[in-house]
């Protein structure tokens, strides 16, 4: 699955943005793009389980791709 992010992502952001999804499934594998302001994550989980942890680090998001 993919998420767009609706703001800029800095470097710093991608260990916040990779811990928070973790948070979620801890065996997610997260990719954070800067140049596209998109994040992919590979997990067995829905798509809205994750938006919660986005938002919890108060990232604005759509679900890109599922």
């Amino acid at each position: 699955m993919k998420f767009s992010v609706k703001d800029e992502i800095r470097s710093d952001d991608i260990s916040m943005i990779e811990r928070a999804m973790k948070s979620v499934d801890a065996d997610a594998k997260v990719n954070v793009d800067i140049g596209t302001k998109t994040v992919s994550v590979d997990s067995w989980l829905m798509p809205e389980e994750f938006l919660v942890a986005f938002a919890d680090e108060d990232y604005d998001v759509t679900i890109a791709e599922w």
